[in-house]
């Protein structure tokens, strides 16, 4: 798995078709699909105010694993299972983990992560907490780099989501290798797409938002994602469709050496290298490509590898279940013929999932079909009973979190 976009040219870009045919190597690398990742996020809160963390006591606390997003000096290096720290806009903590060779790796290096992260933050007296969405506290940002205070300008032009979810949310990210020609590709990204309606509902547990406008949702975060940029968020299920995309979101911000890193209003990548910038940028390098691809928010986002990127965050361990459930029923060509079949009538519901949850019929049904396919498929007896217990909660219209 490709753990980020890697520049290959050297020459800044002239045209679309020579941009869309950069994105075509980086954005879906071949090979057998082998790797899973995840990227968990909490909130965090500074005891005994329940404040959010000041950035020096995180620095204090995570010492050499501190981000240098925090501290630029810092040799930023891995936790022991291969995790690296991140921090979010609002203080919320982040393990990137290392890619492994099975979903149960994955999930051991994972949790010893995150007990030594925990055990770090302690130290500061900093808890991690597993919600989905802050349910005390105004959005607030602590970061104050170019790329979030542009993002925060960007964001509050449109409305009040932006600042909530960057600063008062928290996901579980999954990802996984794209496959191993494009036939395979293609199949795969259908699928990751197809069945996320209904493992939105099936993982829904934010139902309360701080500072959300009115409105009763089973997922606040998911909401905060679907109404903030849709131009950006929204992406494509169509892999031949992906690069264009791309090129025709409006830039989120454009770097350079100062602290103003706005970008002119509605101005697209494509813009940029068609030369609707020269009065104000040269034209853009790949490594400018790069960094635009890390500013799309799709519910599966291309980088190389695929990321899913549609789940709250789970309470406490919970986390276990989505990853192996994407894992089996990603595992080979029967279970993902079966799971495209059971997700298939639900597959473009992406707003009632995150409103509605389990309470809609239908994906409920959808929910607890895939959910028992992937116990069916699973090759670990934990995941399976996990996975069944899941299930049953889904049938039983139990998000998560217990709640109805």
């Amino acid at each position: 798995m490709a753990t980020a976009v890697q520049s290959v040219e050297a020459t800044c870009f002239t045209s679309r078709p020579a941009a869309e045919a950069y994105l075509g190597g980086v954005c879906f690398k071949l090979g057998p699909p082998q790797l899973i990742g995840a990227e968990l996020e909490w909130l965090t809160a500074q005891l005994p105010e329940n404040v959010r963390p000041d950035l020096a006591a995180l620095a204090e606390a995570l010492g050499p694993h501190t981000p240098r997003t925090i501290d630029p000096s810092s040799p930023a290096q891995p936790l022991p299972g291969g995790s690296v720290v991140t921090v979010e806009p609002g203080g919320q903590i982040e393990l990137s983990s290392a890619p492994y060779y099975s979903a149960r790796e994955l999930c051991d290096y994972l949790a010893a992560d995150q007990a030594v992260l925990a055990d770090l933050l302690s130290s500061q007296s900093i808890l991690m907490s597993s919600e989905a969405a802050d349910t005390r506290r105004p959005a607030q940002r602590l970061l104050q780099s170019p790329r979030y205070c542009a993002m925060e300008s960007h964001f509050t032009g449109i409305g009040p989501f932006g600042k909530l979810m960057m600063c008062n949310t928290a996901a579980t990210q999954i990802s996984v290798d794209a496959g191993a020609d494009p036939v395979a590709v293609e199949k795969r990204w259908h699928l990751l797409h197809a069945i996320g309606p209904a493992l939105i509902a099936a993982f829904a547990c934010s139902p309360r938002l701080y500072g959300g406008p009115d409105g009763q949702w089973a997922s606040q975060r998911m909401r905060t994602w679907l109404e903030l940029d849709s131009p950006r968020t929204t992406g494509t299920p169509h892999i031949a469709d992906y690069a264009g995309w791309v090129l025709d979101v409006p830039l989120l911000c454009i770097r350079n050496d100062g602290t103003d890193w706005t970008a002119p209003d509605g101005a697209t990548f494509a813009d940029w290298v068609e030369g609707a910038l020269d009065d104000v940028i040269g034209r853009p390098m790949p490594a400018d490509l790069d960094y635009h691809l890390t500013t799309l928010f799709p519910p599966v986002r291309a980088a190389g590898h695929l990321e899913v990127r549609y789940l709250d965050a789970q309470p406490g361990d919970q986390w276990r279940v989505p990853i192996a459930a994407i894992d089996a029923l990603l595992s080979g060509p029967g279970a993902m013929t079966e799971a495209l079949d059971a997700a298939l009538p639900t597959a473009e519901r992406w707003r009632d999932a995150a409103e509605f949850g389990l309470a809609d019929l239908e994906l409920r049904a959808a929910a607890t079909s895939l959910l028992s396919l992937a116990a069916a498929y699973s090759p670990d007896p934990e995941f399976v009973r996990l996975l069944d217990a899941a299930a049953e909660r889904c049938c039983r219209g139990q998000a998560p979190s217990g709640e109805r």
